[in-house]
């Protein structure tokens, strides 16, 4: 079945959904699980963006450590081990579900387990959804997990 499951979490309601998804799927098929996060320093400041200071970097890298560390201490309750991956996006024409894609291939990822917001009409349109992306873009199966509203 399964051997290795990526799994993107950003220390959302939903995406500690998709986390316990993921941890029951490592589970059943007794699959290693990866946990990534994805740094998006860009998107906060738009495309006029032409400096980004040091400081609000490491700010970013230190906040998303600390996600990490949250996953996998959930991991670690439920009596799984995890690797973690912290990524940042390469440019501004990269994009979440592009760094999502190319870490599964990377680790050799059989399935990605990922949130979704479950956005609809303009809302939709106008930000994007990370997981209609990375399902038109992966190889291996995705599993959307809906936030519970």
């Amino acid at each position: 079945m399964y051997e290795k499951i990526l799994v993107a979490f950003d220390g959302s309601e939903t995406s500690k959904h998709a986390l316990g998804e993921a941890l029951r799927v490592a589970r059943l098929t007794g699959a290693q699980l990866y946990v990534a996060h994805v740094i998006d320093i860009l998107a906060p400041f738009g495309m006029g963006l032409t400096y980004v200071p040091a400081e609000l970097i490491a700010a970013y890298r230190e906040g998303a450590k600390r996600v990490l560390e949250l996953a996998r201490s959930e991991a670690k309750a439920a009596g799984m081990d995890c690797e973690t991956e912290l990524l940042q996006l390469q440019g501004v024409t990269d994009s979440v579900a592009d760094c999502l894609h190319r870490c599964a291939t990377r680790v050799g990822a059989q399935l990605v387990v990922l949130g979704t917001h479950g956005r609809r009409g303009v809302r939709r349109a106008l930000l994007g959804s990370v997981a209609e992306e990375l399902v038109r873009e992966t190889d291996c199966p995705v599993l959307l997990v809906r936030g519970i509203s």
